[in-house]
């Protein structure tokens, strides 16, 4: 008898009771069946629907590229003396104020550890991007890959600026390298990554979320930095960001932190900035930006008003360079700029980003609001001053470096008043140090240098000329200011 008829057959509360019963037992014979011949119907997620994001394949694929970077530096030894101005000894607490170190022990010369960050190889021939902080002033640069082993890097070229430093290594064989991509496509609210050596944990890999981008820092005001949540601690600079497409869209380079651990926000250096400057690193050793000569501010909601705007937009240029790129096309203080070559420029912040990547002896299309009027100018973009020395300066620093370790620039007013000297100080300025004597004399950075060998040296072309005939196995006199203090020093070169 068929299941069908018995059903008919019963009738009542029986039969209805029946008749769920047996409904179900279809119904899971039916599902039974189903399942063990494999015809599962395939439920296609709703097209909306995100997928979360898979970090293990990133790791998996981008890690082999990440490097490991850490650099030596040889101890200073303390066969330097320092001076009065009568030429009388002086005392250590003087020596230790002034900066010259005493050790508490030997060293024995062996090179000791400064600093430990983070990199990536860009180009399977070598090429190693980290941050500037991490090598700056290293005598030895250390890169450690995938596989364990180590290689020294030479230091191609270095921007404080936007905090870069090109490396170089040589391998026998194609490295792994990153794939870079395009930061102005990126979104706030995209997922993140970054794979570095936080505390010496190589291979570390942390995520988050983009939460700002174009942030303006204020020690860093020509790099639009991408904010993120990702956990960055030290040891994490220099390493990359990447996107959910394996690609670097950033260089973790500043923590804003209270903590001094990755409880704050983090700053990647955007990769389109870093494309632009590896460019020039590469080809020179040093970037170079545009530069206008205004001193701007930012324009609140009085102002705005003043200056006959709707609402708070632009940069105040509240000073104009004398003979500057600005001053020469007719700018004024008070003149609020509003577009660069057609970009809004909404804050203060964004002007001299905008500027900066122009290429100097460009011409530029300036739009502003003058005595509430826009009118627009063009103007002929300078190069920003101090960023490097000119073409001959480059030469005789490269040439004093040979013998003194040092690279030095004539003293100006920009650096007199950073350095808070007299408007009448004269000398050149320590601006970096290599390995050699300065390093080992305790010079340092910012240190100015006004008499050399008994010589006084007011301009790098005078340095450079007293340096090439300095005597060899003699004890040579030095005169430096630090922080408003001359003092003495003498050392001996042996070649």
């Amino acid at each position: 008898m068929k299941v069908g008829e018995t059903i008919l057959k019963r009738g009542g509360r029986q039969g209805t009771s029946h008749l769920i019963k047996t409904s179900l037992q279809l119904i899971g014979a039916f599902l039974l069946t189903t399942l063990l011949v494999g015809a599962v119907p395939i439920v296609k997620p709703p097209a909306n629907m995100q997928v979360l994001p898979d970090f293990a394949t990133l790791f998996e694929q981008a890690s082999p590229a990440v490097v490991n970077v850490s650099t030596l530096s040889t101890p200073k030894n303390n066969r330097s003396q320092f001076y009065g101005p009568g030429g009388e000894d002086l005392p250590e607490i003087f020596r230790r104020y002034f900066g010259v170190p005493i050790p508490d022990e030997p060293s024995g010369g062996r090179p000791q550890p400064m600093s430990l960050g983070s990199g990536f190889i860009i180009s399977d021939d070598g090429y190693i991007l980290t941050n500037n902080h991490v090598v700056d002033g290293a005598d030895t640069i250390i890169v450690r890959l995938s596989d364990r082993s180590e290689k020294t890097a030479e230091l191609i070229g270095a921007d404080k600026r936007s905090d870069l430093a090109l490396l170089k290594i040589k391998s026998d064989r194609k490295l792994p390298v990153v794939k870079m991509g395009r930061s102005d496509e990126v979104r706030p609210g995209e997922w993140v990554a970054a794979i570095g050596s936080p505390f010496n944990f190589e291979y570390s890999i942390t995520k988050g979320i983009v939460s700002a981008k174009n942030r303006s820092l204020p020690s860093d005001s020509y790099v639009p930095f991408i904010q993120t949540d990702v956990p960055i601690n030290p040891g994490n600079s220099g390493g990359p960001l990447f996107n959910m497409s394996g690609e670097v869209i950033g260089i973790n380079s500043q923590i804003f932190t209270r903590s001094g651990g990755f409880m704050g926000l983090s700053f990647a250096i955007p990769a389109d900035h870093v494309s632009w400057a590896v460019a020039q690193l590469k080809d020179k050793g040093y970037v170079t930006r545009g530069w206008l000569g205004v001193a701007i501010q930012e324009v609140d909601r009085d102002l705005a008003e003043s200056f006959g705007l709707d609402k708070p937009m632009g940069a105040l240029i509240s000073q104009v360079v004398p003979g500057g790129p600005a001053d020469k096309a007719k700018l004024q203080p008070g003149d609020v700029i509003v577009k660069l070559n057609g970009k809004d420029i909404l804050r203060s912040g964004s002007l001299p980003m905008a500027v900066g990547v122009i290429t100097p002896g460009d011409k530029a299309e300036v739009e502003l609001i003058r005595n509430g009027k826009r009118k627009t100018l063009m103007v002929e973009v300078g190069e920003l001053p101090d960023e490097h020395a000119s073409r001959t300066e480059k030469k005789a620093k490269a040439d004093t470096s040979n013998r003194l370790g040092i690279q030095v620039e004539t003293l100006n007013d920009d650096y007199r008043n950073k350095l808070r000297l007299d408007d009448d100080a004269k000398g050149v300025v320590v601006t970096s140090l290599t390995s050699g004597v300065g390093r080992s004399i305790g010079l340092r950075q910012g240190d100015v240098i006004t008499h050399l060998d008994n010589q006084p040296v007011k301009t790098l072309k005078e340095f450079d000329e007293t340096v090439r005939k300095l005597p060899k196995n003699r004890s040579i006199s030095m005169r430096v200011v630090r922080q408003g203090r001359p003092a003495y020093i003498s050392f001996r070169l042996t070649d």
